[in-house]
């Protein structure tokens, strides 16, 4: 992937263990996935989260791309299937980097999740797939409170501050 770390507004996040321990046996990983923000009557800027109830999880949208699928492609479909929202790209936010385990082969995976800030553009939250049990708008101190990984908590930060820029520059 492109070396982002530089351009103005992109977040990076966390540094993959293969840049802190390199090794043959890390295989390398990719997601997409998006913040979906709005402002709802009280002008307070809202973010979709999704959450499973029996892991007492809250995450952002994501997943991994189908065969030629490009990263703004694969976020835009998953956002759409684990939201019931139909939404645009607006900005690219960043990345979380990670390593991890995989206990079936014990190889070492080094993971990227780019994060795309997104504007709904029709669609209804009660349309979503079964992947998650809920899907909710709720207030930015709300999604940072509930978010499981404090990483997604920091993309929602960079992504509402991104917004928030690109409404200052349409005025």
């Amino acid at each position: 992937m492109p070396d982002r770390s530089r351009v103005a507004g992109y977040v990076r996040i966390g540094t993959p263990l293969s840049l802190r321990y390199p090794t043959p046996d890390a295989v390398n990983a990719a997601s997409f996935g998006g913040v979906v923000t709005r402002v709802n009557a009280r002008s307070a800027v809202e973010v979709v989260i999704c959450g499973r109830r029996a892991a007492s999880l809250w995450a952002l949208p994501k997943g991994t791309p189908d065969p030629g699928e490009g990263p703004s492609e694969t976020a835009l479909r998953e956002v759409r299937e684990e939201t019931g929202l139909e939404v645009r790209v607006a900005g690219e936010v960043g990345d979380i980097n990670y390593s991890y385990i995989r206990p079936e082969d014990g190889l070492r995976v080094d993971k990227t999740v780019r994060f795309f800030l997104m504007r709904a553009t029709g669609g209804d939250t009660a349309a979503h797939d079964h992947e998650y049990d809920f899907v909710e708008w709720v207030e930015v101190t709300e999604a940072l409170r509930r978010l499981t990984y404090p990483n997604e908590a920091r993309i929602v930060e960079a992504a509402v501050a991104m917004a928030a820029q690109q409404t200052d520059e349409r005025r």
